[in-house]
């Protein structure tokens, strides 16, 4: 080897050297930019939008990964790639945060005004979104930044209104009642970020509802005795013996003498109390949606200040915990309240008040959700190149069975920070007027104060950020409907269901062609990342210690679709590992490249067998990697590409390289180098979109047309490349290799002492094959003297195998102790005794005889008898030496 040789790559591996700059130099080249050019087929991801709340988790890294996997490869296989980024204003979880930055400041949003407030979470925003952008960067994301958008710039908001009007022109969208968080001190409505829950000690209060017909009692129990007076029914489990003989019977509600009836449903805990629940629909949300589903009336019992209204009878006018007093001693007196057990609960209070929250209902802002819903459902029936397809496919039952059981959504709420609702009322005549725009005497008008849920703006995020409503703009008619989804199961319900219907109402088709649903990432006991547990993981810490790619391939491959991920910092290490690996060889091959340019590289002459073999290789791993990440099976491709990589590339083809390499035929060098360019070439774009930075590195110093990696065409299978017979060959001499370093091992013998090796081929054919690569053999085995023959002269005391097509025969002497020699004999003997007889059942099986195809079959056969050929040769050697 030349020492004077210049070395492109450094020595050592150095993620943080590597990765820093590259990704600058890709947004610069603007390599990531969708071009709309219409003479290539358009593959479109949309990020699922982080929220502008704070910075990415290990979640977030996983999700994005696999979506810009996908897109590297798209780009890579000549698609016109639009991987779109974008965040959420996250309505109620952003203005949480700059609530709470805003009391550290002593100030409270009320003191700022609504204007003021909005301009302070603005500056949130955009001090939140480049954080996003640089956590983008650290990871390496292809995204397309020339289109960003956010859920509240100026393009959404004129589509989320544009839906508004149009869901409620049809009637889809409508005012109703509903269960809110009400401060009674200061007459509020409160969203949920605005309600403290302190864990209080308080009672539970075990009344008896007298049957209406006198001939029993039925026991409920409660924390709030003041609000039965609204009480409309008393549920129970259908499937409860105790009460089935009672459903649909009435009870007389004590005090007021209401007459309500027992009803049945699926919510009921049978195990909890007396599993009889008193229902009040008007004061508590379970009970609200109990009611929807029973048609129960709402009765009111309080005034918006906490006081008793005139549906409370003789407690009218009463402050609540006033009449709760009150209302426990009249329980008493009557003998219906006969228990009060002492109870600790959480209790809401108001932010801004310190009042305890009452829920009440409260007119909200309602989509009619069944239309819709079944629309979706009926998309799910038809064929795969028009409905969305889930994969794992497992999951499509999970949203199906959520839209067929769906209920109106409820899209208002009690915000600032977020999409004002497009409504407002006549300050004198309450006229209600709904609109894309103010009314043109907009002075006489008030607008609805709440904002819609977040929900409602991200529903529209996979046409929405292609400039919809504009049905003509370039991008929306290129680029839409996208292709794949990229999320995790846990938000299904939450976005997926309802990004599909949004599409189907507004564009008539779905709004993606797949959905890859994947996991939650768990700590490595399994147990999900929370704070409280402190198991979470910083993927900025995870790249700091290892590297962009290595976190980027253990987050790929470490898990099939649809599982969870146990994070794991051992299996990153692992990654590196092989990350360093990749760089080593590749190293190797750029110190032995000896000037060599693309035009030089020429893989059509006379080749060895190490040289056709890797080639074939090469092709069977590109069809594997491409077939599995076709499918999403990230995992898959990539058990593929290591074991090409680290086993046929590093382990076999690169330690045979270099005999050509340090010899002295100039052509044998020259073919060499051309096999080793081509082969790394071609796996550096594979590994791309899984590891980035590093393929790019060393790309940039292989001899290559173009100017980055991430512009390089995708691996293509070369049939002039692929050669059975070399594989075969190859096979066999590793299998010799591998067995005589076995046999080397057992005995302690080292690599450096050389050995005798006889080997008796089965045929002319193998024997003449083998001398053909006695080369290899010597080299690798290390032999003082090599003997190929189809009949040979093996010694009485030897160490033996046996492999497909020859055995081998390294003389004892010297070498090992013979007892030991018949216990390994008889422990592989073992072993193809399991496998005769595993193979004999499959073949006996009727089942898999009929059902498998012939090829399959034929190929347990001829297992059969490779195992009992080898099996007879055991048995046979094992009887010589104990003779």
């Amino acid at each position: 080897m030349d020492e004077n040789k210049q070395v492109s790559l450094p020595p050592k591996y150095d993620p943080t050297a590597v990765e820093k700059d590259r990704y600058k130099y890709w947004l610069d080249g603007k390599f990531f930019e969708a071009t709309g050019d219409k003479s290539k087929k358009p593959f479109t991801i949309v990020i699922p939008p982080p929220n502008v709340t704070g910075k990415l988790h290990i979640g977030h890294a996983w999700d994005t990964t696999l979506q810009d996997i996908i897109t590297r490869i798209k780009r890579m296989q000549g698609y016109d790639v639009l991987y779109l980024p974008g965040m959420d204003h996250a309505g109620i979880a952003t203005q949480a945060k700059v609530e709470a930055k805003l009391k550290e400041q002593g100030q409270s949003r009320y003191d700022l005004g609504r204007e003021k407030f909005l301009e302070k979470s603005w500056d949130w925003k955009e001090e939140y979104a480049d954080f996003i952008r640089e956590q983008w960067s650290k990871l390496g994301l292809g995204l397309d930044y020339s289109r960003e958008r956010f859920t509240l710039d100026e393009g959404l908001s004129e589509a989320v209104r544009e839906v508004f009007v149009n869901l409620y022109n049809k009637g889809l969208i409508y005012r109703g009642e509903y269960i809110i968080n009400w401060d009674p001190a200061t007459k509020t409505a409160l969203s949920d970020i605005e309600v403290i829950h302190d864990e209080v000690q308080g009672h539970f209060y075990h009344m008896k509802y007298p049957l209406s017909d006198g001939s029993d009692h039925i026991e409920v129990a409660t924390t709030r005795p003041e609000t039965m007076l609204g009480d409309t029914a008393v549920a129970v489990h259908p499937e409860d013996d105790r009460y089935k003989h009672l459903i649909g019977k009435k009870v007389i509600l004590p005090i007021i003498g209401r007459e309500i009836e027992i009803v049945a449903d699926d919510y009921v805990d049978m195990e909890f109390g007396s599993g009889a629940v008193k229902i009040t629909p008007a004061h508590d949300p379970n009970d609200f949606e109990i009611g929807n589903r029973h048609n129960l009336e709402r009765v009111l019992v309080m005034n918006e200040d906490g006081s008793m209204n005139n549906n409370a009878g003789k407690y009218q006018g009463m402050d609540r915990f006033e009449c709760r007093t009150q209302i426990v001693k009249d329980l008493q007196d009557e003998g219906v309240l006969f228990k009060i057990e002492e109870h600790m609960h959480s209790v809401g209070h108001s932010e801004r008040s310190g009042a305890v929250v009452e829920p009440y209902l409260s007119t909200q802002w309602f989509v009619n959700m069944q239309p819709l819903a079944d629309k979706a459902v009926d998309l799910q029936s038809q064929s795969e190149d028009k409905k969305v397809n889930f994969v794992p496919d497992r999951f499509e039952r999970t949203y199906l069975h959520w839209m067929e059981n769906i209920r109106d959504w409820c899209i208002s709420r009690q915000l600032w920070w977020g999409h004002r609702i497009p409504a407002w009322y006549h300050k004198e005549t309450k006229e209600m007027y709904v609109g894309k725009e103010a009314p043109e005497d907009a002075e006489n008008w008030e607008q609805d104060n709440d904002v819609l849920d977040t929900w409602f703006s991200s529903a529209l995020w996979p046409f929405s950020t292609l400039n919809w409503p504009d049905t003509e703009d370039e991008d929306f008619k290129h680029f839409f409907p996208t292709n794949a989804l990229v999320t995790g199961y846990d938000i299904i319900f939450f976005w997926v269901a309802r990004m599909i219907f949004q599409s189907i109402e507004f564009n008539d088709e779905r709004p993606f062609n797949d959905v890859l649903i994947h996991g939650l990432v768990r700590d490595a006991d399994g147990r999900k990342m929370s704070k409280s547990l402190g198991n979470g993981v910083d993927p900025m810490e995870v790249i700091e210690k290892y590297g962009a790619d290595s976190l980027r391939y253990f987050l790929a491959t470490g898990s099939t679709p649809g599982q969870d991920l146990r994070f794991s910092w051992e299996k990153v290490e692992s990654t590196w590992n092989f990350v360093n690996k990749i760089w080593n060889a590749s190293r190797f091959a750029l110190m032995n490249m000896d000037g060599l340019s693309y035009q030089d590289i020429d893989i059509t002459g006379e080749k060895s067998v190490a040289d056709k073999w890797i080639l074939t290789r090469l092709n069977e791993t590109i069809e594997h990697v491409t077939k599995n990440v076709d499918r999403y099976d990230f995992g898959e491709a990539g058990r593929h590409l290591y074991n090409f990589i680290w086993d046929d590339f590093c382990d076999w083809y690169i330690e045979m390289a270099k005999l050509p390499l340090y010899g002295e035929d100039d052509a044998a060098k020259q073919t060499t180098r051309s096999v080793l360019a081509y082969v790394l070439d071609q796996t550096m774009r594979m590994l791309h979109p899984f590891m980035p930075f590093v393929t790019e590195e060393i790309w940039q110093q292989l001899p290559h047309q173009g100017e980055s990696i991430t512009q390089a065409s995708w691996p293509e299978v070369r049939t002039d490349l692929h050669d059975t017979k070399a594989a075969e060959e190859m096979k066999q001499l590793v299998a010799i290799i591998r067995s005589v370093r076995n046999i080397r091992s057992e005995v302690d013998t080292p690599m450096s002492k050389q050995v005798q090796l006889l080997i008796q081929a089965k045929d002319n054919k193998v024997a003449e094959q083998l001398e053909q690569n006695r080369h290899y053999l010597e080299r690798f085995c290390n032999t003082s003297q090599l003997t190929i023959a189809t009949s040979v002269n093996a010694p009485e005391k030897a160490m033996s195998a046996v492999i497909t097509g020859a055995d081998l025969f390294l003389p004892l002497e010297g070498l090992i102790d013979v007892d030991k020699e018949i216990a390994r004999l008889n422990n592989e003997l073992d072993k193809l005794n399991k496998e005769v007889d595993r193979v004999q059942k499959k073949l006996s099986n009727e089942g898999f005889v009929k059902k498998a195809p012939e090829k399959v079959v034929e190929e347990e056969k001829a297992k059969e008898n490779d195992y009992k050929e080898k099996r007879s040769k055991v048995e046979a050697r094992i009887k010589e030496l104990q003779s």
